[in-house]
C-alpha cells in the first residue's frame, strides 16, 4: 500500500481560513477517491500558517478494472435489414474498441459490455490533485502575478510525493518538487524522501505540522511557564485556536506590564490581552497579576526585543482603556440610558431605548407570573443596555454587559442589579454558563425573546447561511436558562406579548413558536430520543419547558409495553372522535363502571413517576374492558357513552404523552 503527500506552501494564511481549509481538503480528497473507486485507509490534513498538507494512507497502486454496460443506438439504426452494421453501428463499436460480436440487443437497443482498465494511482493523482485542491473556498481570495486563478494567499511551493517518487503537478503558477521549507528561522530547503516521515522531517526543521499536537504543546508550555510564577494561564477555545494557527513552532515568553492597569475592570485587561493581542493572562490565587504569556513563533534564546515590543503594545492599549474608564465613570450608569435613543436596535424596530422599555414591560410581567418582587428586575432591565453608549464598550464591543456591571458597581447600584446586568447576556455561547441570579435570568429571557420576535417580525428569519442578530443562539439561551434555573415560564405567552410591543405588527407568533420548539428539540436530542421528544410535544412544550423535559425523561426510560398497547388501542378506536359527556345510566357491563371509577381516581396533581404508576395500575381493567365490551354497540346511546369513556381515558394518557409516537 502507498502513501501520498501533497504540501502547498503559501504566504501567511488568515487564521480563520485554516480550519475551513482542513475540513474542505479532507472532504474534497475523500470524495475524489471514492468517486474514482480508489481504496485508501485514511486521510490526514495538517496545517500551519505557511502550509496546507494532505497525507493519504493505504492507497492501492492502481485502480481496479471496471466492467460497464454501455448503451448504443436503437437496433434499426445500428443494423441494416441484412443484419450488418450501419455507419452508426460501426461508429459505436469503434468508439468502444469493440467488434460486431461484442454487441447484443436488449429492449430494441444495442448494448455492449466493456472493461475500463484501471489507472496507475500516480497518473490519477497527477491528473486530478490540482483541481481537487483548487476547490477550496474562502473569503477574500486574491490573484497575484499574471494568474487568473484565485487563492487565499500566494502559493510559494508545492510538494507532491507518492512513496519515494515525485508526482509532477502544477497548482496555479507553481510546479511541484520534493523540496519543502522549514521554519522561517530554520532550514529553507528540506527534502521529503518518504511521505511516512513527513511529520518527523518537519519537526526536525522546527515546524510542528500537526495542529492538534501544536495545540497541546501551546497549552503545556503555557502551563509550565505560568507554574514558574506560581500562576495559571487563562485562555478560551477561540484564543487557543488562533494561537495554534498563527504559529509553526510555539515558544512562550513571559512579559510584565505596569500593575497600575490592574485598577481597571479585570474583563477589560483580559480582553485586551486575549482578543486584541493574543496573550495568555495569568492568575495567581484567583487574582489577575501584571504578567502575561505571549506565544512566539521563534527559534532562539534572545527574547528581550520580543518582550519589549509586546509590553509597548499592551501599554498603549491599556492606556486607552484607563482613559475611557475614567471618562465614562464621571457620571452614573443611569445617565447613559437617555443616549440609547440615538442607537438603532435594528431597522424598523426602533432604538435601543425603545428595546429597553419593552424589556422593562416584559420583565415585569414575567416577574409577576413568578410571584417575584420586580423592583431589582426592572432596574436591571432599565440599565442593562446603558453601557452601549459608553466609550469603553464602543472600543471593546465584546465587553458589553461586563462593563455595564462594573459601571453599575461604581454607580452604587445594588449587587443584584450589578450581577443581573452582567448575566442578562448569558449564556454567551452554546457551552457557557447561564445566569445564576433571577435578575439576569428574567431580563435575559425577555431580551432574547424580544430579539427573536423583532427579527421574525421584520421578515428576516434565519436561513442556512444567515442568522440575523444570532437568533438561534438567543433561542437556545432562553431554553437553557429556563432549564438550568427550573423556571415555570410560558414562552408562548411572552412571544405573543413581545410581538404586540414591537413597532411593526406582523402575525408571526406561530413561526416564532415553531422556531423555538425546533431549537429546543435539536438541543435536547443530544440527550433524549426523537421519539420521546415528539411524543411529549402533544402539548405545546413552550408553555412549560421544564415540565416538558420531565415528561420526556419519563418516556425516554419507559418500559411498559402493555400501557403503550392500551393507549394506542384507545387512540385507534377514537381516531378523531371526542365526546366528554358520560352518563352512568348507559353502563351495561360492570367493567364499564369499574373503569370509570378507576379513571376518575387518577389525579394529575402529583409527580410524573406517581402518575405513570397510576396509569399502569389501570392496565388490567383496560384489558378486561376490551375483552368484555364491544365498544361499537348497536344501541347508539351505549356506543356514544363507551366512546366518551375512552375519550376520558385518552385524556389521561395524553396528559403524559402521545403514546403512538413512542
Amino acid at each position: 500500500m502507498s502513501i501520498y503527500l501533497l504540501e502547498v506552501g503559501t504566504e501567511e494564511l488568515p487564521y480563520k481560513f485554516i480550519p475551513q481549509a482542513i475540513e474542505q481538503l479532507k472532504t474534497n480528497f475523500t470524495n475524489f477517491l471514492n468517486d474514482n473507486k480508489v481504496k485508501f485507509s485514511d486521510i490526514k490534513v495538517y496545517a500551519t500558517p505557511r502550509r496546507l498538507a494532505v497525507l493519504i494512507y493505504g492507497l492501492e497502486t492502481k485502480t481496479e478494472d471496471e466492467e460497464k454496460i454501455v448503451k448504443g443506438p436503437i437496433k434499426t439504426v445500428a443494423f441494416d435489414e441484412n443484419g450488418n452494421l450501419t455507419k452508426a453501428g460501426e461508429g459505436f463499436a469503434r468508439k468502444n474498441n469493440l467488434t460486431k460480436d461484442d454487441l447484443y440487443i436488449e429492449d430494441n437497443y444495442v448494448y455492449a459490455k466493456i472493461v475500463v482498465k484501471g489507472k496507475p494511482i500516480a497518473e490519477l493523482l497527477q491528473e486530478n490533485v490540482p483541481s481537487v485542491f483548487m476547490k477550496l473556498q474562502g473569503s477574500h481570495f486574491m490573484r497575484w502575478g499574471y494568474n487568473d486563478e484565485k487563492f487565499s494567499r500566494p502559493i510559494k511551493w508545492v510538494v507532491s510525493v507518492l512513496d519515494r517518487d515525485e508526482v509532477k503537478i502544477k497548482i496555479i503558477d507553481k510546479e511541484s518538487s520534493i523540496y519543502t521549507r522549514g521554519h522561517r528561522f530554520a532550514q529553507q530547503k528540506v527534502i521529503i524522501g518518504d511521505p511516512k516521515d513527513y511529520i518527523e522531517t518537519m519537526r526536525n526543521a522546527c515546524v510542528i505540522v500537526d495542529q492538534d499536537e501544536r495545540k497541546q504543546i501551546i497549552v503545556q508550555k503555557a502551563k509550565e511557564a505560568a507554574a514558574k510564577l506560581g500562576a495559571t494561564p487563562y485562555y478560551t477555545d477561540d484564543l487557543l485556536e488562533e494561537v495554534t494557527f498563527i504559529t509553526e513552532y510555539p515558544v512562550p515568553a513571559i512579559c510584565e506590564f505596569d500593575p497600575v492597569f490592574l485598577s481597571i475592570p479585570e474583563e477589560v485587561t483580559v480582553t485586551v490581552m486575549a482578543v486584541h493581542q493574543r496573550y495568555f493572562a495569568l492568575y495567581k490565587d484567583g487574582k489577575l497579576i501584571n504578567k502575561f504569556i505571549t506565544m512566539t513563533n521563534y527559534i532562539g534564546n534572545e527574547f528581550e526585543n520580543i518582550k519589549a515590543g509586546n509590553v509597548r503594545v499592551i501599554k498603549a492599549r491599556l492606556d486607552d482603556a484607563v482613559f475611557f474608564f475614567n471618562e465614562d465613570t464621571k457620571k452614573p450608569l443611569a445617565d447613559y440610558v437617555e443616549a440609547l435613543k440615538g442607537v438603532t436596535f435594528q431597522k424598523g424596530m426602533g432604538t435601543m431605548y425603545d428595546k429597553t422599555q419593552r424589556l422593562i414591560k416584559l420583565s415585569k410581567d414575567i416577574s409577576n407570573d413568578l410571584n417575584i418582587n420586580s423592583v431589582d428586575i426592572e432596574r436591571t432591565a432599565l440599565l442593562c443596555k446603558a453601557d452601549l453608549t459608553t466609550n469603553l464598550v464602543f472600543e471593546f464591543t465584546e465587553l458589553q454587559g461586563f462593563i455595564g456591571a462594573d459601571y453599575a458597581r461604581v454607580s452604587k447600584e445594588n449587587d443584584k442589579v450589578v450581577q443581573g446586568i452582567k448575566e442578562h447576556y448569558f449564556p454567551l455561547n452554546a457551552e457557557s454558563e447561564t445566569a445564576k441570579g433571577i435578575e439576569g435570568q428574567i431580563v435575559g429571557i425577555a431580551d432574547k425573546i424580544d430579539t427573536v420576535c423583532a427579527v421574525f417580525a421584520a421578515g428576516k428569519k434565519p436561513t442556512g447561511s444567515s442568522d440575523p442578530l444570532g437568533v438561534r443562539r438567543a433561542a437556545l439561551g432562553v431554553i437553557r436558562t429556563i432549564l438550568d434555573a427550573n423556571l415555570k415560564i410560558d414562552i408562548d405567552k411572552y412571544i405573543k406579548e413581545a410581538l404586540k410591543l414591537l413597532p411593526v405588527q406582523r402575525d408571526c407568533a406561530d413561526e416564532v413558536n415553531e422556531f423555538f420548539i425546533q431549537r429546543m428539540i435539536i438541543f435536547l436530542n443530544e440527550k433524549y430520543s426523537k421519539n420521546a421528544l415528539e411524543a411529549c410535544a402533544i402539548k405545546n412544550p413552550l408553555r412549560d419547558i421544564a415540565d416538558y423535559v420531565k415528561r420526556v425523561h419519563i418516556i425516554q426510560n419507559l418500559n411498559a409495553p402493555l400501557l403503550i398497547e392500551n393507549a394506542n388501542r384507545v387512540s385507534r378506536i377514537l381516531k378523531e372522535y371526542s365526546q366528554d359527556k358520560i352518563e352512568e345510566k348507559y353502563f351495561i357491563e360492570n367493567i364499564e363502571k369499574t373503569l370509570y371509577n378507576e379513571i376518575s381516581e387518577i389525579t394529575e396533581q402529583t409527580d410524573y413517576n406517581t402518575y405513570l404508576s397510576q396509569l399502569e395500575k389501570l392496565n388490567p381493567t383496560v384489558t378486561k374492558f376490551f375483552d368484555d365490551v364491544l365498544v361499537m354497540d348497536k344501541d347508539e346511546n351505549v356506543k356514544k357513552n363507551r366512546l366518551a369513556l375512552l375519550t376520558l381515558l385518552r385524556k389521561k394518557y395524553e396528559f403524559l404523552a402521545d403514546f403512538s409516537k413512542v
